[in-house]
């Protein structure tokens, strides 16, 4: 356009990664083309703020769920965000706020693809009703089943790998026909960037990094790690639960999960102003994660970390499941967010 002699101010261009050859992105980008096609070199504008609509429909043991749908970002692929307020929200006080992946599955069984959910709602109410944490919303954005994986690795933990092995990875993945368009770091822009501001402008938040928290599991374990040592200004503790510490698919000689390691040890925040949970179990894909333990108590106690803030528990018996998870999802909130 440029080598053909138009102004810049007479074409637009725009680079969306996250963005798919589909009706869904289409839709996403429409309003703003129409807006550019017919303004009078009026400067682009920020999308409309994003309205959140209750619920009416969930299932609760508790509080108000709120949802925005298709939650506008220049970073990622929209998707719903859920918001879920205790009982006796009011907008007078100051609550704090966990961020919790894979929206879609923690408050409501009937709209989960395995009728199993987290039973957040029914957990956190009970904690705050005993006293025995602070009182808090939760943040759940879903996740796209199809690019979850390229969402939460840990994108910059890939680069710990030589080059050979790198390449070796790739051409499998070509083989097989998978992406490895890793995504994370724009996952984290979005939450940080886009969603935070809009829940702490919406909501009655402590917006401080000590009332700021974030949790997930297996893949949601991993982006929830490297969350807190990427933005270590914004969040303060984390509950990492059945970390999937292979990273792929389980096999022999992985690879994969030496780069977390080594992540780790050198981008860990202070134990003086954070915290982490890990857990795992014995069954079904949690039964590979046990072998790492160890190291992972290694890296963290290196760092400095004891008792009082870092956790790495195991569970005999459990498998990696929904329902698993909210068995013991009362010790990782309390953990997190005890008064």
């Amino acid at each position: 356009m440029q080598t053909n002699g138009f102004p810049n101010d007479h074409f637009y261009v725009k680079l969306v990664p996250s963005g798919s050859h589909g009706e869904a992105f289409w839709r996403s980008e429409f309003k703003e083309a129409v807006l550019w096609l017919f303004s009078e070199n009026v400067k682009i504008q920020p999308s409309e703020k994003p309205v959140a609509k209750e619920v009416k429909t969930a299932k609760l043991a508790g509080g108000k769920l709120m949802r925005v749908v298709d939650f506008p970002s220049n970073y990622i692929k929209p998707r719903n965000v859920d918001v879920w307020l205790p009982e006796n929200y009011s907008a007078t006080k100051k609550y704090s706020v966990l961020y919790m992946h894979d929206g879609q599955n923690l408050f409501d069984e009937t709209t989960t693809w395995n009728k199993q959910e987290w039973k957040v709602d029914e957990v956190a109410s009970k904690l705050m009703l005993a006293g025995k944490v602070q009182d808090f919303i939760v943040v759940a954005p879903y996740n796209i089943p199809a690019i979850r994986w390229q969402d939460y690795f840990p994108q910059k933990a890939f680069d710990y790998l030589n080059v050979e092995t790198q390449k070796d990875i790739h051409a499998k993945a070509k083989e097989n026909k998978f992406s490895l368009a890793f995504n994370a770091d724009n996952y984290l822009k979005f939450l940080t960037e886009e969603l935070k501001p809009y829940i702490d402008q919406t909501y009655a938040t402590k917006t401080d990094r000590e009332h700021t928290f974030v949790a997930g599991s297996s893949m949601g374990g991993l982006i929830s790690m490297y969350a807190m040592c990427e933005y270590p200004e914004i969040f303060s503790a984390a509950a990492c639960i059945s970390t999937h510490w292979v990273g792929l698919m389980p096999m022999e000689d992985n690879p994969i999960p030496d780069t977390f390691f080594a992540y780790m040890s050198e981008n860990l925040p202070s134990p003086e102003t954070h915290k982490f949970y890990f857990d795992y179990g014995t069954k079904t894909l949690d039964q590979y994660y046990p072998q790492y333990a160890e190291t992972v108590d290694i890296i963290f106690k290196k760092k400095g970390y004891t008792d009082t803030n870092y956790k790495n528990l195991l569970f005999e018996g459990a498998d990696h499941s929904e329902n698993s998870w909210q068995k013991r999802l009362d010790i990782p909130f309390t953990f997190l967010l005890k008064k």
